[in-house]
């Protein structure tokens, strides 16, 4: 049994060592982001917004509503959807009615014949597109009046070929399964880009938002390559950066709001997260293991109260504190720094949780390659590849 105690201390000791030094990365990768900070170029080429939409999403009218609100000289905006009578259509066509002086086209792409339909979308929207910078944004976003000028900016320099933002997690229906998501798209997802950003620059892009040169993109052969793949957004930045040209992380931020309030469907939307990460980056995703702080914390003291449950009390708690307030003091540098959360301790509260539970999805991952998405199920393949299994 002593030896079991002693290994099991071992590995919490490990990881409270490992998840402090990612800690100490993270914060200097925020520290990093925020000198970056400043007025973005005078850069202004017409853009063409593509949105790809499924169905009717709460509040879908008020997110589609700020992109028609941009403070920008020349642009226009694709909205495409499987079927021209989707419920996300007709809301885009009644969000655009209220703004004649916006150009708008809506478009179908049919029923899908590759695992990843919003493939389709992309691709039917990008042959449509009248311009050459594309902006790709989901349906579940929202923006403010900058967000264009602000993506563009980068492009200024001819070197760059593709730009990704950060998000915040808003958890805009309430409750407590909702919030926590919100705090791992706020602190957990963003301190992972920016010292990824800080080690090896960005050889990847954020599905919510993605821009890209028409030139980039035909290089990489469209849209449709990645049809069978469900980190298409991983992919886009990734095949961009192989071929040599610059990923920009923008200084701009936006609004990534939570759509699961309930618990359940929460924990399979952040599963298929953890699991696609896991077939898309499988090295660095072995490894995210270590970048968390709670778990090992727990571990450490579980064991060192049942080697010496008189002595080493003090030690146990330490250790529990420790891992705690370095997860909280993240979450405030992320939160207040970098996504500016308007209050940022919903998400000091609440990220020691997400720790705690990011480490049992990251095991999860490990134990199927089934996921859920869009109300059908899908085998995970390797390098990222899926394949839907009809129920």
């Amino acid at each position: 049994m002593k030896l079991l105690l002693d290994f099991v201390l071992g590995v919490g000791l490990l990881g409270m060592v490992t998840s402090s030094v990612y800690s100490a990365l993270a914060l200097l990768a925020v520290r990093r982001f925020a000198r970056r900070r400043g007025v973005p170029e005078a850069f202004e080429p017409p853009v063409s917004l593509l949105k790809p939409l499924h169905g009717a999403e709460p509040d879908l009218e008020a997110h589609l509503a700020t992109f028609f609100q941009q403070q920008y000289p020349a642009y226009e905006i694709l909205f495409c959807a499987r079927q021209p009578d989707d419920a996300g259509l007709i809301a885009a066509r009644k969000v655009a009615a209220r703004f004649p002086d916006v150009p708008v086209q809506f478009l179908s792409s049919g029923e899908p014949t590759v695992p990843n339909a919003k493939i389709l979308s992309l691709e039917r929207m990008a042959e449509a597109a009248k311009y050459d910078l594309l902006i790709i944004s989901d349906s579940d976003v929202r923006v403010d009046s900058n967000y264009v000028r602000d993506v563009v900016a980068p492009f200024a320099d001819a070197k760059v070929g593709a730009v990704t933002c950060l998000y915040r997690g808003v958890a805009a229906q309430g409750g407590l399964w909702s919030r926590i998501e919100a705090a791992a798209m706020s602190v957990e997802m963003s301190a992972g880009v920016l010292v990824a950003d800080m080690l090896e620059g960005m050889k990847f892009a954020l599905g919510p938002t993605m821009a890209i040169r028409r030139s980039c993109l035909n290089q990489i052969g469209g849209f449709l390559p990645m049809g069978d793949y469900c980190a298409d957004d991983f992919l886009l930045g990734n095949w961009v950066a192989e071929r040599g040209h610059t990923v920009v992380l923008s200084q701009h931020v936006i609004d990534h709001v939570v759509l699961h309030a309930d618990f359940w469907p929460s924990m399979q939307h952040q599963a298929r997260w953890m699991k696609s990460t896991r077939f898309s980056r499988p090295k660095g995703h072995l490894g995210t293991a270590l970048t968390f702080s709670v778990p090992f914390g727990l571990l450490t003291a579980v064991a060192l109260c049942a080697l010496q449950p008189h002595h080493w009390f003090s030690l146990a708690a330490g250790a529990i504190l420790w891992s705690v307030g370095t997860r909280m003091l993240l979450a405030f540098a992320v939160s207040h720094i970098v996504v500016r959360e308007k209050s940022a301790w919903a998400s000091v509260l609440l990220y020691p949780v997400r720790d705690l539970l990011g480490l049992l999805f990251w095991a999860a991952s490990y134990c199927s390659r089934k996921v859920l998405w869009r109300n059908e199920i899908y085998l995970l393949e390797k390098g990222g590849r899926m394949r839907r299994v009809h129920r």
